[in-house]
């Protein structure tokens, strides 16, 4: 355990330094939604850094730095290109900076801080496999591959999806349903869960391994309760109104599910 102290410890300097120039980066540029990329990036670099500074089998190292450099720097990318390169700052960082003014600029350091330390705590599967001497792979590796290959397609579709349906002039102000949009107002939050319990799985061979599980616990709660559907929604009601009101009668906030039939959607919603 003390290894992985040990890589915690470095991480956390580097996480630290990283979200300080984004943040005198937002000071400049108004748009705090760099922080998402940051926390992506920085996500993925740590799984690098701990597969790099690890002791543990080989094959697992290069396995974890690999996977965490990839689903890092797409979702990195992803984020920069549609939400912040010459874009507005996203509808919640703009309450946010209302809600703190006049020390939103102090606020908002904070506020990035917190993502660093939260970036820290989501590599800790990645460091608990990097210090694994195990042999690879065991049938929790195995496991944790298949969802995390479920959870890249899956949110890589959603993504597209959302995208392909945005680019179309002709539905500004509606909400999508197209693809798996139909099944979950928020598909691209179910699959990067699973994919983070595939990241957990791949922490669980070491004798600690299942102190890893507290990640997908973490972007479970996150999700459900913090940054992700409840200022999703909120912003989604306040921009489309009434046709986002009829998804939410119909469609399954999370887990993918048929929707509700027409007639279905004056009971009770999921």
């Amino acid at each position: 355990m003390n290894e992985v102290l040990s890589l915690l410890g470095s991480g956390w300097l580097i996480a630290f330094a990283v979200m300080f120039l984004l943040w005198l980066t937002q000071l400049r540029t108004r748009n705090a939604g760099i922080v998402d990329v940051g926390w992506a990036a920085i996500t993925g670099g740590l799984a690098v850094w701990h597969s790099v500074g690890g002791e543990g089998a080989v094959e697992r190292r290069l396995v974890v730095g690999l996977l965490g450099a990839l689903w890092g720097g797409r979702l990195a990318w992803h984020l920069l290109r549609d939400r912040v390169w010459g874009q507005p700052e996203e509808g919640r960082y703009v309450t946010l900076r209302q809600n703190w003014a006049p020390h939103s600029d102090r606020a908002f350091f904070i506020f990035f801080q917190a993502q660093a330390l939260a970036a820290l705590a989501l590599s800790l599967p990645f460091a608990l496999a990097a210090v694994t001497q195990s042999p690879f792979p065991l049938t929790s590796d195995l496991a944790g591959l298949v969802l995390v290959a479920v959870g890249v397609v899956g949110e890589t579709v959603a993504d597209r999806q959302l995208l392909a349906f945005k680019q179309n002039p002709a539905n500004r102000g509606l909400t999508c349903r197209a693809g798996l949009w139909r099944y979950s107002r928020h598909p691209n939050y179910f699959f990067e869960w699973i994919l983070w319990c595939g990241f957990g799985g791949l922490g669980l061979a070491g004798p600690w391994g299942g102190v890893g599980l507290l990640a997908p616990l973490l972007i479970l709660y996150s999700i459900l309760f913090v940054t992700g559907i409840p200022p999703t929604e909120a912003q989604a009601l306040a921009s489309r109104g009434e046709d986002y009101r009829r998804y939410q009668r119909s469609t399954s906030p999370f887990v993918p599910w048929p929707p509700k039939l027409p007639s279905e959607e004056n009971g009770e919603n999921y």
